[in-house]
């Protein structure tokens, strides 16, 4: 077990306040810090010691990774960590299949294209799921809303020039419908998309004003109409779920998903992979066409989840990605918790300060912020606290 040192990636959208009070530094930070990656992505791979953990991984895979895991992703470590601070919206986007990925890979390979072309939209032939957990009051679009309830909203609008567009849903409130007003939305062409827009946004301000009981849904669209005007995005999030997670609660979004997380501080675990296909809120490369290909209009509430209790202190947020699983730790003054597992971990300490022993008599004391990484060779560790303490565990998922 030893401590990792990870990298903090910033973009524009990004906090100058959350990750720096997180890892205990001067705040605000001097410029938008968006992600601390936690893994062996070989963009921003964590050091242990003075050594990446890519060349952990290479020098001792099996040491590193158990044989199972190993096996399993060909050597490497097929999640990553992340703590996520979004003080603006992300783009709107969705994440291939494992199989979608594969093939376009392929296909862009063989086109020659570079892989660190800013047109790109395959980066690696591998699925990217995902989990966020809240860590703060977490905002989010995810998942395409229930039809008719969509059609309620948009008819709330009283938008006039909007009409033929509701009434395109309603006439066929079901998935087939949701594809067919998306795919309308999106590609409308852009003067027509300047003439709409206002008087949509001047409708959703109606309705705030009047405390509509779409009022959260009406706000979002403002506020993605004023940081992008003229932007098809802000259309399509009308027909979203709107979300805010509280700390502690989780989304799964598994390929297809159409998402933007809009506000909040989370804990995002994620399969090692590059590949996002956007369709708006956003100045990078949009391919509507192949983002069609992937997206997957299943609609209705969006599952959330508090995690389910496996151990005492120990709350598990179930997926059916077999690239990872995220556990959370909630640790009384003079509870231990033993963490075991066949593969690697990295456990990450978000509130508090615990204690990790393992059975050669090994103490490791981790603070807040702090990351440590955990080998598959090496035994079970127990994870103790003298103050209410709070530990996210990452591992790889099942078979």
């Amino acid at each position: 077990m030893e401590l990792l040192h990870n990298a903090v990636r910033s973009y524009a959208w990004g906090s100058r306040t959350a990750i720096a009070e997180l890892l205990g530094r001067e705040v605000p930070a001097p410029h938008p810090e968006a992600e601390l990656w936690m893994g062996a992505h070989p963009g921003d791979p964590s050091r242990v010691g003075t050594r990446s953990l890519l060349e952990l991984l290479a020098d001792d895979p099996r040491g590193q990774l158990g044989d199972r895991c190993g096996r399993r992703w060909g050597g490497r470590l097929p999640f990553l960590l992340k703590v996520l601070a979004a003080e603006e919206p992300l783009s709107l986007q969705a994440h291939p299949s494992a199989e979608q990925a594969a093939l376009g890979f392929a296909a862009e390979e063989r086109a020659g294209l570079p892989v660190d072309s800013p047109v790109r939209n395959y980066k690696d032939p591998s699925a990217k799921p995902e989990l966020v957990c809240a860590l703060t009051e977490f905002h989010a679009l995810a998942g395409f809303r229930a039809p008719e309830r969509t059609v309620a909203l948009l008819r709330s609008l009283e938008a006039p020039d909007f009409t033929p567009y509701t009434e395109l849903l309603a006439a066929q409130p079901d998935e087939n419908g949701l594809r067919a007003l998306f795919t309308t939305l999106i590609t409308l062409p852009q003067p027509t998309l300047d003439a709409l827009l206002p008087q949509v946004l001047d409708a959703c301000v109606l309705h705030v004003k009047e405390h509509g009981e779409f009022d959260l849904e009406c706000r979002t669209v403002l506020e993605l109409g004023e940081a992008y005007p003229g932007d098809a995005g802000v259309l399509a999030a009308l027909l979203l779920n709107r979300l805010v997670l509280q700390p502690g609660e989780a989304i799964h979004l598994p390929a297809g998903n159409l998402h933007a997380y809009l506000h909040g501080t989370g804990v995002e675990i994620l399969a090692n992979s590059d590949n996002v296909l956007r369709c708006g809120l956003t100045p990078k490369h949009v391919d509507v066409p192949e983002l069609m290909r992937v997206l997957d209009f299943t609609c209705g509430d969006m599952p959330v989840q508090t995690g389910e209790p496996t151990a005492d202190g120990l709350w598990t947020y179930r997926t059916p990605s077999p690239e990872f699983e995220l556990s959370r730790l909630e640790l009384a003054p003079g509870v231990e918790v033993r963490v075991d597992h066949d593969g690697p971990q990295i456990l990450l300490v978000t509130e508090g300060r615990a204690r990790l022993a393992n059975p050669a008599g090994e103490v490791l004391e981790v603070d807040r912020g702090q990351s440590v990484w955990l080998p598959a060779a090496d035994p079970a560790v127990v994870v103790s606290a003298t103050t209410p303490t709070r530990v996210f565990r990452a591992t790889a998922g099942g078979d």
